[in-house]
Order: C-alpha cells, then structure tokens, then sequence
C-alpha cells in the first residue's frame, strides 16, 4: 500500500448538528484521527474541532471508508453516544462492492477477529483467540463480476467487514490490504457508511442519520 498520505481536500459535509451532536459525512482517504507524526496531523477529528471546537471523538472509520461519523458537542453526550457503542446499541449499515457474486441473498458472518501481529495493521480470522465479530449481509444487486452488498455489524472490530468479506470469498473492491488482482484496481475502497441509527443523548429518542453512498 503507498504510504504517502494525501487526504482530499473536501469541504467539511455536515449531515445533521444540533446543541449536543455533530453528524459529518468523511471522504475516503482521510483519517478519522491524527496518526503519528506530523505528516499524518490531517483528519477529520480536527476539521471539525476547526469549525466546531468543542466537538468530541466518540467512534472512528478506517481511512479507506467514507461515510457517517458521529461526535459529541458536550462531555454528556460523548458519555451517553459511546455507552451505546459499547453496549451495540447504535445500528450501523454499510453498503459495499465485493468481487464476484455473493450466493445466497443474504446470510451471516460470525467469525472472531484478532491482530494478525507480522502483517498489522491486517487483522485475521482465529476461532482460538479473536475477539467476537459478526456481520450480517444482504446482496442489493449483482453486476457482470460483482455484487452490491448492505453490510450491516453487529460489533465493531478492526477491518471486520474487509475480513469477513474476504472469508466468503468476496473481497471490497479497492481495497490495498485484502484485495488482489482486478478486485483491487479500483481507485477507493467501495465501502461507505450510509446509515447509523442511535437515541439521542437529550431524551433517548431515535435518530437515524443517512449519507449518500458515492459509488
């Protein structure tokens, strides 16, 4: 994978802000955090601590995936959104092109995850030693050498979807760790976060947040 770092330069593209919560749309190809050093400084965390300062990180999205990301506005709400993390309570929906065609329509994908050590930040399939890590699927539509696929966690480890996809035999297209030959040439990964359901931090009603998937 190239290591040089050239984030887009995109506007910042607000889904959703209120007194408590800060729902932004990230491109692919920028971090979610700072990485290490200062090469790496550009993210999405502090473009919008730029335009809003007191926005707090709750959860991340890998560089490579775009779509929705949720920050807290107050300590409270950072509180009450990542608790719903942490306990799988906020829904998530992705929607992804994976090489060839996905057979059957739909199904489940429960294999543990764990560092693959030599090779990180890969991460790899142990039923010993991994960590839980479920997704389930749904086939949308098939194309002439791939299928477009709602992805749809239950947990939210590393790479899960980029792994369990590759299990099933379907790479992401475009994607520089998992995958190879054709599937790999395309110019982003084709992976975006296109729905998060969650409760509100001021009241705990349900909120459902959507961005357009780019491809």
């Amino acid at each position: 994978m190239d290591d040089v770092y050239a984030p887009p330069d995109s506007p910042l593209d607000v889904v959703h802000v209120d007194d408590h919560l800060l729902v932004l749309n990230k491109p692919s190809g920028l971090l979610s955090v700072p990485g290490k050093g200062a090469h790496l400084a550009d993210c999405l965390l502090s473009r919008a601590q730029a335009a809003f300062p007191q926005a707090l990180l709750i959860h991340r999205l890998d560089r490579d995936t775009s779509g929705l990301m949720v920050f807290a506005l107050t300590p409270l709400a950072q509180k009450h959104v990542g608790q719903q993390f942490e306990r799988r309570g906020v829904k998530k929906t992705y929607v992804a092109r994976v090489w060839g065609h996905l057979e059957p329509r739909d199904g489940t994908v429960d294999a543990p995850l764990i560092v693959d050590w030599p090779n990180r930040p890969l991460q790899k399939i142990c039923f010993e030693t991994g960590k839980v890590a479920v997704t389930d699927w749904k086939v949308l539509r098939h194309g002439d050498a791939e299928s477009r696929v709602r992805l749809m966690p239950r947990t939210g480890r590393s790479h899960q979807l980029r792994v369990h996809m590759l299990s099933l035999g379907h790479p992401i297209l475009g994607d520089p760790f998992y995958a190879t030959g054709q599937a790999r040439d395309f110019p982003r990964l084709m992976l975006h976060a296109e729905e998060l359901r969650l409760r509100h931090p001021d009241g705990g009603k349900g909120v459902r947040f959507t961005a357009k998937t780019p491809f």
